[in-house]
């Protein structure tokens, strides 16, 4: 059975939407919130997630922890993710799985890993250490990516598959992230998901993306693309019903437009259960 229970449709929050948790009419099946902006002592963005969780059930997700980086994992880090989840009981808690800093430096970006065993033993060991620190299982989201390595030993459909058995962790599946590296490596993007695991995978994320010419880029300030969607609808034929939140990061709509996405998300998946209703 997936660990993971399905939510609904969600959408991230973020600060220009604030007011309308504030004033509780910020309706929505679920947030998201970046884990890192409410990791403080206190102040107006911990009133806000308060109000949020209030509302809906509330889902962490980190973008900085490094967890296929080398250094250390921060100790501080742990800990202050720790007392927010202890504090606000999220329906769980994710985190990429990439790399971002060196040397305690940081790319403020998500950078994919190579796809090799070696790093594989190191990120199933790291992700067993954080699990054992929040008491909880975590989920970890595929990055998009740009470049690969020559030394790669598999494809990250099967590395993500493998790393999720391997730690007993679940998948954050980021279908748009899935189409833009399949397009930038002209991979299968169908391939990628009958490569995944039907009971890992407990949150899918859609965004976004900028055609750049030559590649695509993952911006998360764009309406979800056709293409995007179509892969969504594979998702749900490859895993059921599965919480699925509409991320964007710049550009943002109004509240209202992005509670949109997320409703034409629950449309499509009522028309995929449907049809598979229809034929079984």
């Amino acid at each position: 059975m997936r660990p993971f229970q399905h939510l609904g449709h969600g959408v991230g929050l973020r600060p220009p939407h604030y007011p309308r948790v504030l004033d509780g009419t910020a309706r929505a099946d679920w947030f998201e919130v970046i884990s890192e902006n409410f990791m403080i002592p206190g102040g107006r963005p911990l009133h806000v997630l308060e109000r949020a969780r209030a509302l809906a059930p509330v889902v962490l997700h980190g973008v900085s922890m490094n967890l296929g980086g080398t250094d250390p994992l921060h100790d501080r880090h742990l800990h202050a993710l720790a007392e927010l989840a202890r504090r606000y009981d999220p329906a769980w808690v994710s985190e990429h799985l990439c790399w971002g800093a060196f040397g305690r430096h940081y790319a403020h970006d998500l950078l994919p890993l190579p796809y090799t065993e070696e790093a594989l033993a190191h990120v199933v060991a790291r992700i067993g250490r954080v699990q054992d620190r929040l008491g909880r299982r975590i989920l970890i989201e595929n990055v998009s990516s740009y470049v690969t390595f020559g030394h790669a030993t598999m494809p990250e459909w099967t590395f993500l598959a493998s790393v999720a058995e391997a730690a007993d962790c679940g998948i954050l599946l980021d279908v748009n992230n899935v189409y833009v590296s399949a397009v930038n490596h002209g991979f299968s993007p169908e391939e990628y998901l009958h490569g995944l695991p039907l009971d890992r995978v407990g949150q899918i994320h859609l965004a976004g993306h900028t055609d750049a010419g030559t590649h695509l880029v993952d911006t998360h300030d764009h309406p979800v693309p056709d293409a995007v969607w179509a892969l969504y609808r594979a998702a749900l034929r490859r895993f059921g019903p599965v919480a699925t939140l509409v991320e964007w990061d710049d550009r943002l709509p109004s509240f209202d437009g992005l509670i949109a996405e997320a409703e034409r998300a629950r449309a499509i998946e009522r028309e995929e259960l449907d049809a598979h209703a229809k034929s079984a």
